[in-house]
């Protein structure tokens, strides 16, 4: 179950192959920089939007859903750990499915899958960031037509930002990491002290209040949402290239950054219980402004919520920025309309792809809205795709590489396909409004695969086929 290293050997006539047809990427993350993008990408809106949500379903035991999440997505980690030791890649689960199954379709559909998780995050965030907004300025309205136009601007601030260019690199990521774990971190102290002092009441961490719900019927579906602010981990595959020696790094990194988010949300959880009761807790997008004025009355509750919408801001744009750079290279490998590929001439970034994703973006904010039902359906969406990756896991065990890489055990894949795949179905008592998002957004991509089909056999250029490989270069 331990890591290894790479084959010398192997990895030099790697190098040594790519490096005739194209420069490779420069390996300049080590263990350090890679955990503070593992830990940077899973935290944001899952814990700063949702915990009061999470603490509906299930009342005080609000941390066990949490709990519950981090253990599914560290057994799915196990099986990303040995897919990206084994294929050091930077395509992540498109690759993997590819390989596995050679299905063009399926290829697409788990790459398609990926994008609309990131425009459904992207949505939640905007929800989360404009109920922010409005506790930062003191503003009179929190709910309504306020908040969805106060979300379709901020979603608009990101598709300007999106177009003129951003480019994202390492350091920029380590600082904003540290704004978003400090916001945690206050939280954490806060209990701390409450706990030290005897204020709060941590006895309500222990009951639960499920209305008519079973009590284990409310944990799954808590579960279920919760869920939310655990994905993240998966995006870390596509650094592969980017780090040194990934087989043997990787391994111990991506646990320890699962273990350390995972503290801090149930830290964050409990914390939160115990200062503001579940009924209080649950109203609204803002939970965690309500625990910081309620264990320290005395903080600046502004500069609070500036981290907060910091944190979400950047949930959001690195999504979007994913989202439309995919669907670009999408386009690019022909398995979408060649429109998606379009580059603006001056500004050099895929306009017509961040466009689309953009008035996706626009349509969930405005027809579905709440934070919920957006963070549970991109849920949905990468439980769909992780259940494929741990299949996927057993299937390529059947390809061997010649360097040495990580192994799971048997039994770790089959339980991440059984548990992720059940959380995908009603029987996760999962409101039928977050298969409908889904359904819409996945039904677009057929579509637009259609679509493609059509206009290539016309062109007589043949069914479209997606290279997984190609297709992370233009990410």
């Amino acid at each position: 179950m331990g890591s290894t290293t790479d084959s010398n050997a192997s990895s030099s006539n790697a190098s040594g192959a790519s490096s005739s047809e194209q420069p490779s990427l420069k390996r300049v993350m080590g263990p350090g920089l890679l955990l503070l993008f593992i830990v940077g990408d899973i935290l944001g809106t899952g814990i700063y939007a949702l915990t009061g949500k999470v603490a509906n379903q299930v009342g005080g035991v609000v941390w066990l859903p949490f709990l519950i999440a981090f253990l599914v997505a560290i057994v799915t980690a196990f099986s990303y750990l040995e897919l990206v030791t084994k294929f050091p890649k930077a395509a992540g689960a498109a690759l993997y499915t590819h390989k596995a199954f050679g299905v063009h379709f399926l290829t697409y559909m788990v790459a398609f899958a990926v994008m609309c998780s990131g425009i459904t995050s992207a949505s939640t965030a905007s929800r989360a960031f404009a109920a922010n907004f409005v506790e930062a300025f003191d503003l009179d309205f929190t709910t309504g037509i306020g908040i969805t136009l106060l979300g379709l601007a901020f979603m608009t601030l990101v598709g300007i930002i999106n177009f003129r260019g951003v480019s994202e690199s390492v350091k920029t990521n380590v600082v904003l990491t540290c704004i978003e774990l400090s916001g945690l971190l206050i939280i954490i102290m806060i209990g701390l002290w409450a706990l030290g002092v005897g204020d709060g009441d941590f006895s309500r961490v222990a009951t639960f209040d499920t209305g008519e719900r079973s009590a284990v019927g409310a944990v799954i579906a808590g579960t279920a949402l919760a869920f939310f602010a655990m994905v993240g981990f998966e995006d870390s595959v596509n650094m592969a290239e980017e780090c040194k020696e990934p087989s043997r790094i990787f391994p111990k990194v991506l646990l320890t950054g699962l273990l350390v988010t995972g503290a801090i949300y149930v830290f964050v959880s409990i914390t939160a219980i115990a200062l503001v009761p579940v009924s209080d807790l649950g109203e609204g997008d803002t939970p965690l402004l309500k625990v910081v004025q309620a264990g320290a009355p005395g903080f600046p509750i502004g500069i609070f919520a500036f981290i907060t919408m910091f944190a979400v801001a950047n949930t959001a744009l690195i999504n979007m920025l994913m989202a439309s750079r995919l669907l670009y290279g999408m386009s690019r490998e022909k398995v979408l309309p060649p429109p998606f590929g379009r580059v603006h001439a001056r500004r050099r970034t895929p306009y017509v792809a961040i466009v689309f994703t953009t008035l996706v973006a626009f349509g969930l904010i405005t027809f579905v809205g709440e934070v919920p039902e957006l963070g549970g359906t991109t849920a949905l969406l990468l439980l769909c795709v992780f259940t494929i990756v741990n299949i996927t896991v057993l299937v390529l065990r059947k390809q061997p590489v010649e360097h040495k890489h990580f192994r799971v055990p048997t039994i770790l894949p089959i339980v991440g396909t059984l548990t992720c795949g059940f959380l995908v179905t009603p029987f996760a008592d999962r409101p039928i409004v977050q298969y409908q998002i889904a359904g819409v957004l996945l039904g677009i991509g057929v579509v637009l695969w259609a679509g493609t089909v059509l206009v290539n056999k016309r062109l007589g250029k043949g069914g479209p086929e997606l290279d997984p490989e190609k297709l992370a270069e233009h990410e």
